[in-house]
């Protein structure tokens, strides 16, 4: 009887996925199946998957049960400890792994491992020396941890040997670097990290790639774990303004210098970076000279405050190319509510003679204008921003070539050319993206807005720099707009270009960065380095700015070190490791490779090249254990689509069901090239030939077209004829002639004035029934400023 049970309900598991693959698609789609716990033989690519819960008692499937960062900042200094705490709540012995952000600016140089009452202390090693030792307690059965960098800001930590009822507490620790702009300094603590849009196949693909098979939980709901920062933070001048534009927050202030901020309760504060920003009374800026005295070696930094922005008498006219991400990772919040809005605020505060393109991309892409840029005319602004507006995301996230293809396009002769990003940055490429915009370039600068709550800030970050241009991320639709205008100040008035460096009687030497870009935003000039001998002399900055020529130098003086201001010295090997980091990383060159692996060793690193790994001495299991892959939530905003439409995903329904991925949602096509003179031979005629009242919409300003304005009057044709059929019906009057109306249009869309420009109806009552009906007439939200529409009416004259 137990037999034929079991057979009529595998035959009954078999038909319903054959029945579900049936209406899915093709059989061949089954090579996209992700199942926890079981792998493919299928060619498949490296994708995200949804998790599933699962309802054995035996394993704990969710073994992390917090999260916690601990952070003093002291002047412009961080220093974060980042609390894992992993619990066995199963029945059988497991290996966790969890992957999760990091700063793009962290120097990660501690870890230690607590098992019981005893602690233990993390080694740096080799990456590959690391990752066997760990491997090797795994399987003797010691309690080990490991800790890789799979990208500048993507870590992954592995817990062996979690025997059931066991607690391991993991800490990790890194320093930062602070920098102020625009007066206001930021912390950004990463929450999770975003599902990235891969490629690549899985077979043969490198361990340091096969994080981007990580399961997430979907869109809106809780991290499984406890989440929490508290922020020790601590200056010379008083504190002012600090806030949070990310979470609710509790400050409390001791003293005028110190304060104390703590994370409000909300179950959805590990699915977004917390962001803290604050100021220092007076505007000020941390500015001057910091000097360690090593035993082996000196360090110094160097924070010169920026020269104040000058606004040009004459503003240079530029060429903007737009490169805007509508894949199915933006859909939703980050294309509709931040992305679009901030897009129209910049088209339409370009010039009439600047030039502009546009081109959007997801699984292929599309560009407005592909033999030539388009001069920043009311119109060709109004085509951008429509096209753009109308644009649903979904599909890929193949950036790659959409950059290829923008830096491609023919160049304005005489402008100078600014290329605009605008992505979350879920990709895998980051490596080759910077290649590509290295090489391809040119004399241009780029410039990327990172949209959302969670974005991958090393591919925003480094496009930029390696663009010669300034990041931006965007976390809400307000700051979207600010950012904008920012955006367009920075360009229009760069506070100081062309600058070098001089050293008059101080020993400098190995100096970070190489050279220093122009600068764009109000934020001081940072430069690291070594020193020799007695600190004495001065750095001399030159540069130019848009009144002339700057010079300005800092002594360089004794009093100035202190053995407190031993960060400089983790702080000056990250950044070497950054700029090394940026270089092609294509091909692993064996000398860079070596020179990396030797500063993370040396200065007890994390890089690419170099792991902490600790193990428990203690034997504590037989060397049997399964292997469990803690989910990640999905980022506050971020869609199901971001993984949904990448991969098949396996999802409960009634036993086993898969659901099959979204279609890609192809790029809505361009407009197709039209004049002025073209749209006026074409006037909207929203009546038509024999109709007694007809409407023609004769000119348009603002956020709105032809076409859109004729959409919404559509709805109000009946009102509008019901004027003329009123004068008719019951004061038996025959109504004949023109009236030209010109509507004003709010923010929201509401229509607050109707004037009248010229009249020659014969009928008030007609007329004030008119503007009546007009006023009724509801346009979609503007997104910046008023707008207009001109309509003529003609009364009893269409025949």
């Amino acid at each position: 009887m137990r037999t034929r049970t079991s057979a009529k309900s595998i035959l009954l598991l078999l038909f319903c996925i054959a029945l579900t693959l049936a209406l899915t698609g093709p059989v061949q789609a089954t090579r996209d199946l992700k199942i926890e716990g079981q792998e493919d033989s299928g060619d498949k690519t490296l994708s995200p998957y949804f998790w599933v819960k699962s309802d054995d008692p035996k394993t704990d499937r969710l073994p992390l049960k917090l999260t916690r960062a601990e952070v003093n900042i002291a002047g412009v200094i961080a220093e974060v400890t980042v609390t894992q705490v992993y619990k066995n709540e199963g029945k059988n012995t497991i290996e966790a792994i969890y992957v999760f952000p990091g700063s793009t600016r962290a120097a990660v140089h501690a870890m230690r491992m607590t098992v019981g009452e005893r602690v233990i202390e993390a080694d740096i090693m080799e990456r590959e020396k690391a990752r066997q030792t760990y491997e090797d307690a795994k399987k003797a059965g010691q309690t080990a941890s490991l800790l890789e960098q799979q990208r500048p800001n993507v870590f992954q930590m592995n817990v062996a040997n979690i025997l059931p009822g066991d607690e391991i507490k993991v800490e990790m620790k890194y320093t930062e670097l602070l920098e102020s702009e625009e007066q206001v300094y930021e912390f950004v603590y990463p929450a999770v990290v975003g599902p990235r849009y891969s490629n690549k196949k899985a077979a043969g693909a490198p361990g340091s790639e096969t994080w981007v098979e990580s399961p997430y939980q979907h869109q809106g709901e809780a991290p499984t774990y406890a989440f929490d920062v508290t922020v020790d933070l601590r200056s010379g001048p008083p504190l002012s303004d600090i806030n949070s534009p990310s979470h609710k927050v509790r400050v409390d202030k001791p003293q005028a210098n110190h304060a104390l901020v703590f994370l409000g309760e909300d179950p959805l504060n590990g699915t977004k970076d917390f962001v803290l920003r604050y100021k220092m009374a007076g505007n000020q800026i941390e500015s001057g000279l910091m000097l360690y005295p090593g035993d082996k070696e000196n360090y110094f930094l160097m924070m010169m405050e920026p020269p104040a922005r000058v606004k040009p008498e004459t503003i240079v006219p530029r060429e903007y190319i737009f490169i805007v991400d509508v894949s199915g990772s933006m859909n939703g919040f980050p294309l509709t509510d931040v992305a679009k809005p901030m897009m129209r605020k910049m088209i339409s505060s370009l010039r009439p003679n600047e030039y502009m393109n546009v081109l959007l991309f997801a699984g292929g892409s599309a560009v407005l204008s592909e033999d030539r840029s388009l001069k920043a005319t009311e119109d060709n602004k109004r085509k951008a921003i429509n096209w753009i507006n109308q644009q649903e995301a979904g599909g890929g996230t193949e950036i790659l070539p959409a950059l290829q293809r923008a830096l491609a396009l023919p160049r304005k002769e005489g402008l100078s050319r600014i290329i605009v990003v605008v992505t979350d940055g879920y990709v895998n490429v980051e490596p080759e993206v910077f290649d590509l915009i290295r090489r391809n370039l040119g004399q241009a600068n780029l410039f990327t807005f990172g949209v959302g709550s969670s974005v991958n800030r090393h591919l925003i970050e480094g496009m930029a720099r390696v663009g010669m241009g300034t990041p931006f991320v965007v976390l809400n639709p307000e700051e979207g707009i600010t950012q904008a205008e920012t955006f367009r100040k920075y360009v229009e008035s760069p506070v100081l270009t062309d600058i070098s460096v001089k050293f008059e009687g101080f020993e400098a030497y190995d100096v970070e960065p190489l050279h220093l870009p122009d600068l764009f935003a109000l934020r001081p000039l940072i430069l690291f380095g070594k020193y020799k001998g007695e600190p004495k002399g001065s750095i001399a900055v030159n540069g130019r700015t848009a009144e002339g020529i700057f010079n300005k130098k800092i002594a360089v003086r004794p009093k100035q070190a202190s053995k407190d201001n031993m960060a400089l010295k983790l702080l000056w090997a990250r950044n070497r490791i950054k700029r090394l980091s940026d270089l092609n990383n294509l091909i692993d060159d064996p000398a860079r490779v070596k020179e990396v692996t030797d500063l993370g060793l040396a200065y007890h690193l994390m890089t690419a090249y170099t792991s902490f790994v600790a193990v428990d001495k203690v034997k504590r299991a037989d060397g049997t254990y399964e292997t469990v892959k803690q989910p990640l939530p999905m980022p506050s905003g971020v869609s199901d689509a971001a993984v949904a439409e990448r991969s098949m995903a396996m999802a409960p329904a009634g036993g086993m069901a898969y659901k099959a991925a979204a279609e890609t949602a192809p790029l809505a096509p361009p407009p197709a090239p039209t004049t002025k003179t073209d749209e006026e031979k074409k006037p909207v005629d929203l009546g038509g030939p024999g109709s007694v009242i007809r409407v023609i919409v004769e000119d348009v300003r603002g956020d709105i077209t032809k076409q859109l304005a004729e959409s919404r009057l559509a709805p109000n044709m009946a009102l509008l004829r019901s004027c003329y059929e009123k004068a008719v019906s019951q004061r038996g009057v025959q109504v004949n002639g023109d009236i030209v109306f010109k509507l004003t249009i709010d923010q929201n869309g509401k229509v607050t004035d109707v004037k009248s420009m010229t009249d020659t109806i014969n009928d008030a009552p007609t007329r004030l029934c008119l503007i009546t009906a007009l006023k009724t007439v509801q346009f979609d939200p503007l997104l910046s400023g008023q707008a207009s529409v001109v309509v003529k009416i003609r009364c009893g004259k269409g025949k």
